[in-house]
């Protein structure tokens, strides 16, 4: 596969780019996606939610009324679930919800939502470039000259460059990672993927 290196300004620079079939062009499998998105999201939770059970409820332990002739039913302590102020019954508890995954099923799952968006033409390739400033206006014009304005684009760097990060941070759509920080659920979660300058070539080398 190749596809016409473009500049910032979106025209063709006159340069063409392979992609390796074995990244860019392989069977996708849709159950490693599954598995590296879900372990991904996972990831990102805290699971430090905690609501107090029986045991840990202050209040007095006494037996708030006698066990028979009330005609209702038997209540041993205040701290009862069915009581308003009483423990919760099966609540949550702090856990760690992260589970690993073989790195070879990650890179499979990237490997197999990159060709899902090659295959959809939703891959483009431009020049490396390099910002002096952080400057949105400047980034917000590449959008538009790449007609990416209005569509989720996420931008691989073949390198970090602080500047070209901190000019997408404030537009919505938009999110620039580094080569290494690929991840599936971004690259599904985008419409578009541009790769900078050698960032196909990192890609390549780390999924290869």
């Amino acid at each position: 596969m190749e596809l016409e290196v473009l500049d910032t300004k979106g025209k063709g620079s006159g340069k063409k780019r392979s992609l390796s079939d074995s990244i860019f062009d392989i069977e996708p499998e849709p159950h490693a996606i599954y598995l590296d998105v879900k372990r991904y999201r996972a990831a990102q939770r805290q699971g430090t939610a905690k609501s107090k059970e029986r045991g840990e409820i202050t209040g007095s332990t006494r037996k708030i009324k006698r066990q028979k002739g009330t005609g209702t039913a038997r209540a041993g302590s205040l701290k009862n679930p069915l009581f308003k102020g009483g423990g919760r019954v099966f609540g949550p508890r702090p856990r760690n919800p992260v589970y690993k995954l073989n790195k070879s099923a990650v890179k499979l799952a990237k490997k197999s939502a990159i060709s899902l968006k090659a295959k959809a033409g939703k891959i483009a390739v431009i020049e490396n470039f390099t910002w002096d400033v952080p400057s949105t206006k400047r980034f917000v014009n590449m959008l538009d000259a790449l007609e990416l304005s209005d569509k989720k684009s996420l931008f691989v760097l073949g390198d970090p460059n602080k500047n070209v990060y901190l000019s997408s941070r404030n537009l919505r759509g938009v999110k620039v990672v580094n080569s290494t920080e690929l991840s599936t659920y971004d690259i599904l979660n985008a419409q578009n993927i541009v790769f900078v300058g050698t960032a196909v070539s990192k890609v390549e080398q780390l999924l290869g």
